[in-house]
């Protein structure tokens, strides 16, 4: 009896641990796993131009989510099309998840390592918090790049595109507004895929 009792235990911890490194409130099931790279057309054409027009196939960033004005703490608003040219990763987050927590420290390399070449990080916090309790935990956190909010329509345009109701969850755009990477949950492997993936973008030439 106490050999089954003990195995039960086992395999509850392994389900609470997977759980805390996927994501918070993550009740999605995808077949595409956690990290997705949006596809490119496979049409010849598009073969032959891949080395040529980077990034050309990808899809554009829904139209509702770069017209959207997200609020900064100070109140000021601004919009993803105002930052058309930069590359951005855009983060969904809170500052009691866990995971969140937990993959912090790679975005904040990802901002100190490519911030000069046009790469920024956008934590876009899901609830409305109290502004010196996020200051603190940026502080904490030593957050190296500015965080917004983001409202409730905002992020349920940018769970469409995911299909996963947790965070954390990131958006990578290239220059030029193109959907470049979908990243859900904090799982170390898909954590080391996205900073690929950035690195892979960022090292892109800029579009002429």
């Amino acid at each position: 009896m106490k050999a089954v009792l003990d195995r039960i235990l086992f395999l509850t911890t392994i389900v609470v641990v997977s759980v805390a490194l996927s994501g918070c409130e993550n009740t999605a099931s995808s077949q595409k796993g956690p990290v997705d790279e949006p596809v490119v057309s496979a049409s010849p054409k598009s073969q032959a131009n891949s080395a040529d027009d980077k990034g050309s196939g990808y899809p554009k960033i829904a139209s509702a989510i770069a017209a959207a004005e997200i609020k900064t703490l100070d109140g000021s608003t601004y919009t993803i099309n105002d930052k058309q040219g930069k590359i951005l990763l855009l983060n969904l987050w809170a500052t009691w998840c866990g995971p969140c927590r937990s993959e912090m420290p790679a975005l904040v390399r990802m901002q100190e390592k490519h911030g000069e070449r046009g790469f920024e990080v956008i934590g876009l916090n899901t609830d409305d918090e109290d502004v010196q309790a996020i200051n603190n935990f940026a502080a904490e956190l030593k957050l190296n790049y500015p965080i917004a909010y983001a409202d409730t329509k905002l992020q349920s345009d940018m769970l469409k595109i995911s299909k996963f109701p947790g965070i954390p969850q990131s958006f990578l755009l290239d220059r030029e507004g193109r959907l470049r990477g979908v990243f859900r949950g904090a799982n170390p492997a898909d954590v080391a895929k996205m900073e690929q993936v950035v690195e892979k973008v960022v090292n892109e030439s800029p579009a002429q």
